[in-house]
């Protein structure tokens, strides 16, 4: 059963998940980019943030193999709303 379970796609996704959230908690608690490194480390946990919401799209609600144009626009709204909140964020 173990074995099984580690060998899924789920479980690796989910894996990359947990990876991905511990990097956006370490950048949010230590801003590793010098002395005016918040910004930066900001656009690094937003673009994490919205990556990992990709991959909840793909790999946990089917959009990997839904049809091209629902597949097609899930990925232009994950990127626009990518853009529109650094934007928001560095120009607000």
């Amino acid at each position: 059963m173990t074995t099984v379970l580690l060998r899924t796609k789920a479980t690796a996704i989910w894996a990359v998940l947990v990876a991905l959230t511990t990097l956006s908690w370490m950048l949010g608690t230590t801003h590793g980019f010098g002395t005016d490194g918040h910004r930066r480390a900001s656009v690094v946990i937003l673009v994490v943030a919205l990556f990992k919401a990709r991959l909840v799209g793909l790999h946990f609600m089917d959009l990997r193999r839904a049809p091209t144009v629902l597949r097609a626009l899930f990925e232009a709204w994950c990127a626009a709303v990518c853009a529109a909140t650094i934007s928001l964020f560095l120009f607000a």
